[in-house]
């Protein structure tokens, strides 16, 4: 029984001093972090994912039937219009040329000596010493023989050009992929791929956007080529410059988007065909919309809501309309307004009328605004004491109060000991 007590005791103690730390942190004030919303000229940009693709690709293939007996190029090197690539067994074709060619010197001499013909019979034509069918027949052997030596001109021509065929050069510049064939293999007329070639200098960046946005794409266009910044994964904030160069002239029912083509120089070879790349597309520009952090905006199954810090260090619930994003932030259309502050961090701990103190007001006064305007785009006129960036001015909440409450948290109260301050 005495055990009991004892342990009853205990518990209920224990339970009377935890009731009070619970009561009083229940009363402190929510840390958070707060940024003030302000100002600016943003970009209205769409995002999208592209595909790289070769200004011009060239499956390479063999013009003529035979062996592959040398392949001149290296796999994945850059190549220039007209180098040497595969070199086809050229012997076949050189015995044919050589034919033609005979064939043609045989007629030559045959015509040169039925023209002699011709010119004596002619002579004699008027002595009626020659019949006119000789006269006549001799004719037709000379006009039969030019022809018979321009076809052998046009079979010679061909057998040089068979001959030429042997010897495969790069139709375009650019790089070369893996060969598709080896030495000794046979090579069939337009039909043996041996290597394709890819220009990637300039280089394509097909993407599609929603069909919606076309028309403010095709206005932004009247004014000139629109400016594409192309982005790998794995550059993170690196972007290569392009410029639209096509609007696809559908749209593609399936999906409810219109496919887009952008050129790159590419001069470093930095894309690749085939990438998948992140292609953001400039179409405007807002001026002096309002903007907040991105993680300032919360949502719920009623919309989209910010806490906004009221000039006691309380909180309200305030529901926003949204528009687009840059840059990390957000554009507010309505619900907020320039020089109000918003929670940016903290937001699990909070319920509407919440106190909150800045959890670091010093890095909160000397914190980034955002990005710097877009080229081109001037800002617009702000008051330099009040607008100087997005989190520069969470200083407008009353810094005295923050002080005042640490003063008060440390200082211990009439009739409590020191300890039980520290304690508190």
């Amino acid at each position: 029984m005495l055990i009991a007590i004892c342990v009853s005791i205990l518990v209920g103690c224990s339970r009377k001093s935890d009731s009070q730390p619970r009561g009083d942190r229940a009363r402190q004030p929510v840390p958070v972090t707060a940024a003030v919303a302000t100002s600016r000229n943003v970009p209205i940009e769409l995002r999208a994912i592209g595909t790289v693709r070769a200004y011009a690709s060239v499956p390479v293939k063999s013009r003529v039937d035979g062996q592959v007996a040398r392949i001149v190029f290296v796999q994945g090197a850059h190549v220039n219009q007209g180098d040497l690539l595969v070199q086809i067994d050229p012997r076949p074709f050189e015995a044919a040329r050589d034919q033609a060619a005979a064939i043609l010197e045989r007629d030559r001499a045959s015509l040169e000596n039925a023209e002699i013909e011709m010119r004596r019979t002619d002579e004699l034509a008027g002595t009626k010493a020659v019949p006119a069918s000789q006269i006549d027949a001799n004719r037709a052997k000379v006009a039969t023989l030019r022809a018979t030596v321009a076809a052998d001109k046009a079979a010679l021509d061909l057998a040089n050009l068979q001959l030429s065929f042997c010897s495969i050069h790069a139709p375009i510049s650019g790089r070369v992929g893996m060969r598709l064939v080896d030495e000794g293999a046979m090579a069939r007329n337009n039909d043996t791929t041996l290597v394709i070639i890819n220009q990637i200098r300039p280089v394509y960046v097909d993407f599609a956007v929603p069909e919606q946005s076309l028309l403010d794409i095709r206005r932004a266009a009247k004014d000139g080529p629109l400016q594409v910044d192309i982005a790998l994964p794995e550059t993170g904030t690196r972007s290569v410059k392009g410029q639209l160069a096509v609007i696809n002239n559908e749209v593609d029912t399936s999906t409810g988007t219109v496919l887009l083509r952008a050129v790159c120089q590419n001069s470093e070879e930095e894309l690749w065909p085939g990438q998948f790349v992140s292609v953001t597309l400039q179409v405007g520009t807002l001026s002096n919309a309002t903007v907040v952090p991105s993680q300032a905006v919360q949502a719920s199954q009623n919309g989209d809501f910010v806490f906004v810090v009221n000039g006691d260090q309380t909180v309200a619930k305030r529901s926003v309309r949204t528009g687009v994003m840059w840059a990390g932030y957000t554009v507010v259309t309505e619900g907020v307004s320039p020089g109000e502050s918003v929670v940016t961090d903290g937001h699990l701990r909070l319920v509407p009328g919440s106190k909150v103190k800045l959890t670091d007001p010093v890095s909160a006064k000397t914190g980034q605004g955002p990005p710097s305007e877009p080229a081109g785009v001037a800002a617009p006129a702000t008051d330099s004491a009040s607008q100087p960036g997005v989190s520069e001015n969470a200083t407008s909440i009353p810094q005295n109060n923050f002080g005042a409450g640490r003063d008060k948290e440390s200082v211990p109260a009439a009739g409590q000991s020191t300890s039980e301050a520290k304690a508190r």
